[in-house]
């Protein structure tokens, strides 16, 4: 049996700015300066805030303002975020066998969708774009 070593926070942030830097500009403009965070799993808050079973029911987060209700004149109190969680990321990849590349990128497009707004079919056609 082959033993492989799981990505390490490091390589997974690697992987979620490979995948942000081949999504289309057009999407990307207005989250500009948006910042990628790649943590073990959520934090305790935010698992009871969300009501989750456990940490392992979120995969990805957004944090932050959502489009539209951003204000020119209204100062932001905090970068707005996309949270990774590895743990989960690789739970759902040994458990489904995609490709580990898909996987994050599909939770980034997730997330940015709901930073936007957008429908399940929006979300799903971004995912069908060529890299």
């Amino acid at each position: 049996m082959r033993r492989i070593t799981p990505p390490t926070i490091d390589d997974m942030t690697a992987m979620a700015e490979e995948a942000m830097a081949d999504l289309p500009a057009e999407l990307l403009a207005p989250i500009e300066g948006v910042a990628i965070r790649v943590e073990e799993f959520p934090d305790d808050a935010t698992v009871a805030e969300m009501e989750l079973d456990g940490p392992f029911d979120l995969l990805g987060l957004y944090v932050g303002t959502p489009f539209g209700e951003k204000s020119v004149g209204v100062s932001a109190t905090h970068v707005d975020i996309i949270f990774l969680y590895r743990q989960p990321i690789l739970a759902y990849w040994c458990e489904t066998g995609e490709d580990l590349h898909h996987v994050v990128r599909h939770v980034l497009i997730h997330e940015i969708g709901h930073h936007y707004g957008f429908s399940d079919e929006d979300m799903e056609r971004l995912e069908a774009m060529e890299p």
